[in-house]
C-alpha cells in the first residue's frame, strides 16, 4: 500500500464500523474519510465526523438531521438525511468502500458505491444474498472488486488458490453455534431476546447476533459463499466450532484441506479487506493456541436449527428465493426482538413465507428487472407476506 486512500464507511455506527474507524485509529493506514453514514446513532456519528472531518456526514433518519446539523455546526463536514442521501454519500467515488449497513437497506448503497469502481469491502452480507451475481458482475464492469469482511468468508478468500479454484472440493463454514448450542427446544422455546444477543464469541448488533442464535447467519453465509466463490450448495458445508478460532476452511481434492485461524476479532478481517494483498499492520490481539488447549468441532444440529436446511433449500431454488428468505427473516427477528413472537417461532415463519410465495410466483425474477428494482420488489412481497402470516399467529408455535 503506498499514499492516501480515500474511505467512505456505510453504517460507521454499528460494530462493524466502529470496529473499521477503531482500526485505522490504531494503525498505520494513511485514509482520508470522504464520508460516513448512520441510521438513528447521531451523537455517535457526529462525535465520529468531529474526528475524522469527512466531506459529508449522512444520517438515514431524516427526523434526525436537524439533530446532526446543530452537533456538526461549523466543523466545515457538510450534513444529509434520508435513504437517498446514503445512495449518494456510497456513490462519492471512494478508492475503498465498508458495506456495513445491517439489513436489505444496505444493498442501494453497496450497488451504488460498486458501480463506481470502488474496492468494496462486504461486510452486508444481504447486499450478495439479495443481488449477488448482479453485484459481483457491476463491480468487475467498472474496474473494482469485492473483498468479503465476514470472518468465514475473508478465510475462504485468503486460502482459496485462484490456480487451483477448480479443484474445490468442500467449502466449510465454521460456526460457533451461538448462545443456544447446548441447549433444548424446550430451552429455546423460553429464550429472550436479551439470551439471543448474548454472544460468547464475538461483539455484534442485536439482529446479527440474533442470527448467529437461530443459525440463519449460516444460512445467509451459505449463500453468500456460493455467489462469492461460484460454489454450488451441496460443496459447501457448516461445521461447529464452539472457540471461533478456525473460522472457515477450503477441501481440495487431493485431501489437502486449508484453514484460517485467528482470534475472534472483526478488525482483522477488515484489515485483510482494507490491504490486501498486501498485509496491514497494526497491534493485533495475538492467537495462543498452547494457552487454548484444544479445538473442538461437532456437526449443527439440523432439528434444533432448521434455518439451514432453509436456506440450502432457498439457495437451490435460485431466482429470488435467497432475498425473499432474508426479508422474510428479518421480519422475524425483528418480531422477536420486539416479543411479538418466541425465538422458535423465527425460521417457521420465514419457511411458511417461502412457500407462500413459491405458491404465488413470485420467487423468479422478472424479465427485464435491473437488480436493484428485482430486489426490492421481492424483498417487499416477503415482507408483506410475512406480517400477514404475523398477524395470524399462533399458526408457528
Amino acid at each position: 500500500m503506498t499514499g492516501v486512500r480515500t474511505v467512505t464507511v456505510l453504517g460507521s455506527t454499528g460494530s462493524i464500523g466502529v470496529s473499521t474507524l477503531d482500526l485505522f485509529d490504531k494503525s498505520a493506514a494513511e485514509v482520508e474519510i470522504l464520508a460516513l453514514t448512520a441510521g438513528r446513532n447521531v451523537a455517535l456519528l457526529a462525535e465520529q465526523a468531529l474526528r475524522w472531518r469527512p466531506k459529508l456526514a449522512v444520517i438515514a433518519d431524516e427526523d434526525r438531521l436537524e439533530e446532526l446539523r446543530q452537533r456538526l455546526t461549523g466543523s466545515g463536514v457538510a450534513v444529509a438525511g434520508g435513504a437517498a442521501a446514503v445512495v449518494e454519500a456510497a456513490a462519492m467515488g471512494a478508492d475503498w468502500v465498508m458495506s456495513a449497513i445491517v439489513g436489505a437497506a444496505g444493498l442501494a448503497p453497496t450497488l451504488a458505491a460498486a458501480r463506481t469502481g470502488s474496492v468494496i469491502a462486504l461486510a452486508n452480507k444481504e447486499s450478495i444474498v439479495c443481488a449477488g451475481p448482479a453485484l459481483l458482475e457491476i463491480a468487475r464492469a467498472a474496474g473494482g472488486k469485492v473483498i468479503p469482511v465476514d470472518s468465514e468468508h475473508s478465510a475462504i478468500f485468503q486460502v482459496l488458490a485462484p490456480d487451483c479454484a477448480h479443484r474445490v472440493a468442500r467449502l466449510i463454514l465454521t460456526a460457533s453455534g451461538g448462545p443456544f448450542r447446548t441447549w433444548t427446544r424446550a430451552q429455546m422455546a423460553a429464550a429472550t431476546p436479551e439470551q439471543a444477543v448474548a454472544h460468547p464469541n464475538w461483539s455484534m448488533g442485536a439482529k446479527i447476533s440474533v442470527d448467529s442464535a437461530t443459525m440463519m447467519n449460516k444460512g445467509l453465509e451459505m449463500v453468500e459463499a456460493s455467489y462469492l466463490f461460484g460454489t454450488p450448495s451441496s460443496r459447501i458445508d457448516v461445521l461447529i466450532h464452539p472457540q471461533s478460532v478456525i473460522h472457515s476452511m477450503v477441501e481440495y481434492e487431493d485431501g489437502s484441506t486449508l484453514a484460517q485461524l485467528g482470534p475472534p476479532d472483526m478488525r482483522s478481517p477488515i484489515a485483510c479487506a482494507f490491504a490486501w494483498p498486501d498485509r496491514l499492520p497494526w497491534p493485533a490481539p495475538r492467537l495462543d493456541l498452547a494457552a487454548m488447549g484444544q479445538l473442538t468441532f461437532e456437526a449443527p444440529d439440523v432439528e434444533r436449527f432448521p434455518a439451514i436446511a432453509i436456506a440450502r433449500a432457498a439457495l437451490d431454488a435460485g431466482g429470488r428465493a435467497p432475498a425473499a428468505m432474508n426479508a422474510a427473516n428479518e421480519v422475524a427477528v425483528a418480531a422477536f426482538l420486539d416479543r411479538k413472537i418466541g425465538f422458535l417461532d423465527i425460521a417457521p415463519l420465514v419457511s411458511d413465507t417461502l412457500s407462500r410465495m413459491n405458491g404465488l410466483g413470485d420467487l423468479q425474477a422478472g424479465v427485464g428487472d435491473s437488480a436493484l428494482e428485482g430486489a426490492m420488489m421481492v424483498d417487499a412481497s416477503a415482507r408483506r407476506i410475512a406480517a400477514d402470516a404475523l398477524s395470524r399467529r399462533p399458526v408457528f408455535h
